[in-house]
């Protein structure tokens, strides 16, 4: 490492310091070695940086991070007088340290809502489906982004468990607007078509509803004969008078613009 380069990272006033870190990324990113390693640095010795630093660095940790930092980010995923767990979740699923688990779980209880939005988005990164349960309670947290980020992990985890704890909430709504569930559904597709289906006949008008939604993110022709269906015939409302028909015309517009943009990389 250059050593001019942690002076400047040390050096000067805060405003300063920033745009040397700014700097030092740009240069990471063109394969500077040298940068990499000041870059670690901050992360391997964090308490001699300012905070600032240290998360502005860990926002970009894909661009320089490497196995090194995996004890020093560990430590600091605990560290709550350094206060910087959420970045330290970050770092942690950018470089896809799954030892992290234990610490990420235990965050899911941490008093500052980033800090827990953060531990929830890292589990979902590294896809460890032990963890379903201790996610599964936050389907019914009283934030709405907490919600949507846990749905979303669950998504991205896949398993048994995890499709099950959406389905709970799909079939037993606690909040009326459900988006995030039937998107993390349908990251389930195909085999979660059938079951969607199936719910599309509900007597329930907010199942039918959320059903088509999920279907139509399916991005799946098996998919549109029942959206074809609840577009042409279903006349009911949800209790937030959302009208099923257009949820499946809307679903069936998602769902080609998903062909769409899958043909458009393949080609």
């Amino acid at each position: 490492m250059n050593p001019a380069d942690a002076r400047r990272l040390k050096d000067g006033d805060l405003e300063t310091r920033e745009e040397n870190l700014r700097l030092l990324l740009v240069r990471a990113g063109e394969g500077d070695a040298s940068a990499k390693e000041a870059l670690c640095a901050v992360v391997r010795d964090y308490p001699e940086y300012h905070r600032s630093l240290y998360s502005r660095a860990l926002n970009r940790a894909a661009v320089f991070g490497d196995d090194t930092l995996k004890q020093p980010l560990l430590a600091s995923l605990a560290d709550t007088r350094y206060n910087c767990q959420a970045w330290a979740a970050m770092g942690c699923a950018a470089l896809g340290f799954r030892d992290a688990v234990p610490g990420l779980v235990a965050m899911l209880d941490h008093s500052q809502e980033m800090a827990r939005e953060q531990a929830v988005i890292a589990l979902g990164t590294l896809g460890d489906e032990s963890v379903v349960p201790a996610l599964t309670p936050l389907l019914r947290d009283s934030i709405a982004g907490m919600r949507e980020r846990t749905a979303e992990a669950l998504g991205m985890i896949g398993g048994d468990a995890a499709l099950a704890a959406l389905w709970n909430e799909f079939e037993h709504r606690q909040y009326f607007r459900i988006g995030y569930i039937a998107s993390a559904l349908a990251k389930f597709a195909p085999d979660v078509i059938p079951r969607l289906c199936e719910a599309a006949n509900s007597d329930d008008p907010d199942q039918r509803y959320w059903a088509a939604v999920a279907l139509g993110s399916t991005g799946d022709d098996r998919a549109v004969p029942t959206l074809e269906r609840l577009m042409a015939h279903d006349r009911g409302s949800t209790v937030f008078d959302g009208m099923v028909s257009v949820a499946a015309k809307k679903g069936l517009r998602t769902l080609r613009r998903i062909q769409a943009a899958i043909a458009a990389r393949e080609s």
